[in-house]
């Protein structure tokens, strides 16, 4: 991989393919029938049968200096040796390992994976992973994550305000966010010279077989909505998401649609199996730097999603002191920095950019790490969902991922 602007400083530092077309209509999925896209999206909502909740492991910490971590792919500085200069100068600095695996293709099938140790309060192999907001809230409200001790991660303090409290975890006591970002969409330049400004420009004649969207029903779900006028993070009901999911199922149908896909897109974009796509921000930065500046991106004119990953203990992790020193070293500005220059998303951690600015005053003023209010006001959150809403509209988009 190449390296970022920022110098490795240890010291700062598919589309299941078409199958079958089902004979029950979106609507009729969301008022209430089954089938067994509706069984999928309800064991992945589930608590794996747990009756109670379970109970945190001990933590050995103290006489075991490890951490393992799952994260996604593209998401922490590496350099060209293939080595992760923050984690060698974290190890260094602390005596502590980190056995870093980029475990998480998208939270659905990551949460599949390991819902029945969670239920069961069972190490899952991993004492940290990184998963989108609302499936932290799903792991929190299941009894899935051990409370932080914030008296272990001072640096805390910089976390921008607009994050210290949120919904789905008051006073952050279970998560804290790694990188947040924007989902949008992305374009090959060689191929569409003329670049893309809407998600109705996916739909073109000439990208018929060419297109990738996102698995994270979220962000694609989310971007057809916004492109038909709905505010995803206000009031909105079945109706305006019973019209996206029939544009979605529609384009999937008609072959306009080639690849729904986690972060495995990238391999789409690559080998030009799509031309265009839903795409998350900061994995276009990263591919243009590794690949030549082959590929546009954009947040679309009616709006993009914006999210945030968080850190979050499981129950049955045996090392949380030891994450919560990891977490900590990575709430130093410098240390936040020099991550953003690499996985160009949008760090949490003030002082971030003033840190970049003494280094490199062009990272600094990038929009998609450092965005100011105009930027933000073009994204969304989606908003959030009812167990029972999660529960059908995730049936509804898993139908349509699954050849429906």
């Amino acid at each position: 991989m190449l390296p970022r602007p920022l110098p490795a400083d240890p010291m700062i530092q598919q589309l299941i393919r078409q199958a079958q077309q089902a004979k029950m209509g979106r609507r009729t999925l969301l008022a209430g029938a089954g089938g067994g896209a509706a069984a999928l999206a309800l064991a992945a909502c589930s608590s794996g049968g747990a009756k109670s909740k379970p109970t945190a492991a001990a933590d050995k910490s103290a006489t075991s200096k490890l951490v393992r971590w799952d994260n996604w792919a593209l998401y922490i500085d590496v350099d060209d040796a293939g080595n992760y200069p923050t984690l060698q100068a974290f190890e260094a600095e602390t005596g502590i390992k980190v056995e870093y695996t980029e475990a998480v293709d998208d939270n659905n099938t990551y949460y599949g994976k390991v819902k029945d140790q969670l239920a069961l309060g069972k190490d899952i192999g991993a004492d940290t992973v990184c998963l989108t907001d609302w499936m932290v809230g799903r792991m929190i409200r299941f009894g899935y994550t051990q409370e932080l001790d914030h008296a272990n991660i001072p640096n805390l303090k910089n976390l921008f305000p607009s994050l210290k409290d949120v919904g789905f975890d008051p006073g952050r006591k279970m998560s804290v966010p790694w990188q947040g970002g924007f989902a949008g969409i992305c374009w090959n330049k060689e191929k569409l010279p003329g670049g893309l400004t809407s998600v109705q420009d996916l739909w073109a004649p000439e990208l018929k077989g060419r297109v990738g969207v996102l698995s994270e029903m979220r962000d694609t779900m989310g971007l057809i909505m916004l492109d038909q006028g709905v505010d995803i993070s206000g009031d909105w009901g079945d109706d305006e998401y019973n019209a996206a999911i029939d544009e979605l199922s529609k384009q999937v149908s008609d072959g306009q649609v080639r690849n729904i896909k986690g972060n495995a897109y990238k391999e789409d974009l690559i080998n030009e199996d799509t031309l265009a796509a839903i795409v998350w921000s900061g994995d276009i930065v990263q591919l243009n730097a590794e690949n030549g500046d082959k590929w546009g991106f954009s947040v679309p004119e009616k709006g993009g999603t914006l999210w945030n990953d968080n850190f979050l203990v499981p129950i049955g992790a045996t090392h949380k002191k030891n994450v919560e020193t990891l977490i900590n070293y990575y709430y130093d500005p410098a240390v936040a920095a020099e991550v953003a220059a690499y996985v160009n998303y949008i760090t949490p951690v003030v002082g971030a950019k003033e840190a970049a600015m003494a280094i490199d005053p062009e990272l600094a003023n990038n929009q998609l790490i450092f965005p100011d209010e105009a930027t933000l006001k073009k994204a969304k959150v989606f908003r959030n969902l009812s167990g029972a809403e999660e529960q059908k509209y995730d049936a509804a988009f898993q139908s349509i991922l699954l050849g429906s």
